[in-house]
């Protein structure tokens, strides 16, 4: 009933930038913190960015004053802005929003199915 697609990967050089978007689509009554969390092979799942209803954010150690989170209500869609990219940043990102379904009115957290960063020269 809800989705969330990723979308904006793909492959970059080390220092280049790159646009991740994540829009949810479906019976949406409201959304409330969203976040972008990150995995690679061998390595254990980590948040990148978080951004709660109020716009408040937190960043991951590792991305902090690189990397930016912002959201567009109306669109129901959360960015990530990804500048001075490291090949260490290569990884399949997700997106997580935790929302309100309009019929039930239950919360639920709903995942991205992911989209490939790859940093490369």
């Amino acid at each position: 009933q809800v989705q969330l697609v990723e979308s904006g990967g793909g492959l970059v050089q080390p220092g280049g930038s790159l646009r991740l978007s994540c829009a949810a689509s479906g019976s949406i009554f409201s959304i409330n913190a969203m976040g972008w969390y990150r995995q690679a092979p061998g390595k254990q799942r980590e948040l990148v960015a978080h951004i709660t209803s109020g716009g408040s954010t937190n960043y991951g150690d590792s991305v902090k004053g690189r990397f930016t989170i912002s959201r567009d209500d109306a669109k129901h869609t959360v960015y990530l802005q990804m500048n001075s990219l490291k090949p260490e940043d290569t990884a399949v990102y997700y997106c997580n929003g935790n929302l309100k379904v309009r019929k039930s009115g239950m919360n639920y957290s709903y995942w991205g199915q992911g989209t490939q960063v790859t940093v490369s020269s």
